[in-house]
């Protein structure tokens, strides 16, 4: 199943590096995509199980939705640290903000059999495949 294939497929066209130069440029840090999350696809025979590492987050951070062939994971957090003085003034604020997001084809994919998971930082997702039924055959009798 190729569509569960968690990385993207490069062309080699060089027009086409160029026009993507500013994309990969924004959207990387040393070689370490920033938008997208570390993610183990294991086939285990009649169904997928997806691992996701997804740490300091919280199960409420975590959204998993299914729509037109994919599953989008997105995991989004804020954290604000506000320290006053008696008088109310700051002494130091910090925020910090992240989210990740995250599709993949899910073509031969039961959708509603999918089930997830998430402890100790690692979001499991089951996802069991379709079964393949042999198409109907019968012989047609000649008149």
């Amino acid at each position: 199943m190729f569509g569960l294939t968690p990385f993207e497929k490069r062309n080699n066209d060089i027009m086409k590096s160029f026009s993507d130069f500013e994309k990969d440029f924004w959207n990387s840090f040393g070689g370490f995509e920033l938008s997208a999350f570390k993610t183990d696809i294991k086939d285990e025979g009649d169904k997928y199980l997806l691992e996701a590492e997804l740490p300091g987050f919280d199960k409420g951070d975590i959204s998993i939705d299914v729509a037109d062939g994919y599953l989008t994971v997105s995991a989004e957090h804020k954290t604000e640290n506000d320290e006053k003085d008696k008088n109310g003034n700051y002494i130091r604020r910090e925020r910090s903000y992240g989210s990740y997001r995250r599709s993949f084809d899910i073509a031969g994919i039961d959708e509603n059999g999918i089930s997830a998971a998430y402890e100790n930082g690692i979001l499991k997702l089951e996802m069991p495949k379709k079964t393949v039924s042999e198409p109907d055959r019968r012989r047609i009798e000649i008149k």
